[in-house]
């Protein structure tokens, strides 16, 4: 399996943070509804709403989590299941981020070839109210038959004017080996209902010619734990 080796990284990060000591380990979780999974702008539910779910914990600055979401690709696929463990640490004012994801699909045909891995670099900076970043993802072996090497690259930048309100946009282009590369934005913002649950409402676009890549406005409730 395509992903086998970033699931052990993954896993191995997991158990590092849970052998660390009670003052030193974190845990959290999470649960959404949302109108439509949209991933580098392309929706993953067939334009239908989703559930999805996760976990994290840390450990100082290792940090492993989970995290999962109903799927609708027309073929059985019922979920998508993501393992994921990184490094998080700070160098010259700049919050560094290095990680590996594995994404695992539950019920896909057996010759989808859907799972795969990518590593993960990035970088962000704040002054004031105002973040801004950048991330690469690297694939030696991506989604799908079609395609091998693939390269995401984002820009993005957030703005907090107020305790309750995040406003955020990001802009990415995903660099594919055989299928063609297409750029993806989206802007939004997100509002504090309570300390535990917030209203996300964006709007994502791409230049790829295909209906599950069309602009979409996109609304999610996320309850944290």
């Amino acid at each position: 399996m395509k992903i086998t080796a970033a699931c052990a990284a993954a896993l191995a990060l997991l158990a590092t943070a849970g052998a660390a000591s009670a003052q030193d380990f974190g845990i959290s979780a999470n649960a959404a509804l949302t109108s439509d999974y949209v991933f580098r702008g392309a929706s993953q539910s067939d334009e239908d709403a989703a559930f999805q779910a996760g976990v994290d914990v840390t450990s100082g600055s290792v940090y492993a989590g989970a995290w999962a979401s109903t799927v609708e690709f027309n073929d059985g696929t019922d979920a998508e299941i993501d393992l994921y463990g990184g490094y998080r640490t700070e160098a010259a004012g700049y919050a560094l981020d290095f990680g590996v994801v594995g994404y695992l699909y539950a019920g896909d045909p057996s010759t989808s070839d859907y799972d795969y891995f990518e590593v993960k670099a990035a970088a962000s900076r704040s002054v004031g109210a105002f973040t801004v970043g950048g991330a690469l993802y690297y694939s030696p072996d991506f989604f799908g038959a079609a395609d091998e090497e693939a390269l995401y690259v984002e820009l993005n930048a957030a703005f907090s004017p107020a305790e309750k309100w995040n406003f955020s946009a990001a802009v990415g282009n995903q660099y594919l080996d055989v299928s063609d590369d297409y750029v993806t934005w989206n802007v939004g913002g997100s509002y504090a209902l309570t300390d535990n649950l917030a209203i996300d409402l964006r709007y994502h676009d791409t230049d790829f010619d295909n209906p599950l890549y069309e602009s979409r406005a996109v609304a999610t409730l996320k309850a944290t734990f």
